[in-house]
């Protein structure tokens, strides 16, 4: 019998031998489509061995089938890869940290909007500073974390035109974690407030779920960035995936947490290691498909895409 991971009713088993190629760099996210496509955002291989970094070091998207072999390499271009994410409709949100824009295409690569001014930061408080993720709320609005160079979410209309930010705290990560930036003030701590808002989710009742990382928590907004509730307690989320029952599989330093939407603690799973099915460091990225499978990367190690198959 093959070896089984998970929690409680959410077991899995690791497709071995998948995906069948060898991914030239660090997987920093990954999203699949109601096809079975799998796009995985690449942190290009570097000349010292290792993955680019949020910053820069170029990147591109790798469309993979079900099965894990290669459909196509998407010829945009990326400075550094964040988040990926697909709508009902198949287009692809991409987060580009190193450019500072939000880019979204159409299955076959192209780019239908563009989010940011290409390689250039905007004025404090307002879009871009390094922007994480990207999604769009059930009325079409799209909402932006901002979290590597502020703390800040924003949001738009479909058409792209920006509507109102919100969010507080001084950008400090940058400067403790990398030596770079201004990284003066004390982080956000206080409700309303982020240390790192790295990911950012919308539900069917258009609730905006906030991954406040450094904070060990999540923040719950209306779409006019009232705060509702906070969920503390967490350990570095880093991204909200959502199965079809509506729980939450959060990605993270511990591996995979599932919680419900209230934040009710329903599990955790994930050894730390190099082998099949373990996690190195952090899982960075993720997605569960329309047969329940789940999908891992890990960004900052060449070659950590898994998939397990919900037994």
């Amino acid at each position: 019998m093959s070896e089984r991971f998970g929690s409680g009713e959410y077991q899995y088993e690791l497709v071995t031998g998948w995906p069948k190629v060898e991914i030239a760099g660090g997987v920093a996210d990954v999203a699949c489509d109601a096809q079975g496509r799998v796009y995985a955002g690449v942190r290009d291989r570097q000349a010292d061995g290792k993955p680019g970094n949020i910053f820069e070091g170029g990147g591109h998207l790798l469309v993979l089938d079900r099965d894990g072999n290669v459909v196509t390499t998407w010829e945009h271009r990326f400075a550094a890869p964040h988040g990926v994410w697909i709508n009902p409709s198949g287009e692809v949100w991409v987060s580009d940290t190193g450019e500072h824009v939000v880019t979204k295409h159409a299955p076959s690569g192209e780019v239908l909007l563009t989010l940011g001014t290409r390689g250039q930061s905007g004025q404090p408080g307002a879009p871009f500073n390094m922007p994480t993720h990207a999604v769009e709320a059930p009325n079409g609005d799209i909402l932006v974390s901002d979290g590597y160079g502020q703390n800040r979410i924003h949001r738009f209309s479909a058409r792209g035109e920006h509507i109102l930010s919100f969010g507080g705290g001084d950008s400090v990560f940058l400067k403790r974690r990398f030596g770079k930036g201004p990284g003066g003030g004390s982080p956000g701590t206080e409700p309303g407030e982020f240390n790192v808002p790295h990911d950012v989710f919308v539900d069917a009742e258009s609730q905006v779920y906030v991954l406040d990382r450094e904070n060990d928590r999540w923040q719950v907004f209306t779409l006019d960035g009232t705060l509702v509730s906070i969920c503390s307690g967490l350990h570095h989320p880093n991204k909200v995936v959502p199965d079809a029952a509506g729980r939450f599989h959060l990605v993270s330093a511990g591996g995979v947490e599932i919680r419900e939407p209230d934040g009710a603690f329903v599990g955790r799973w994930g050894d730390q290691g190099s082998g099949p099915g373990q996690f190195v460091a952090t899982v960075h990225g993720g997605w569960i498909d329309d047969a329940g499978a789940l999908y891992t990367a890990e960004a900052g190690i060449i070659n950590r895409l898994q998939k397990f198959a919900r037994v």
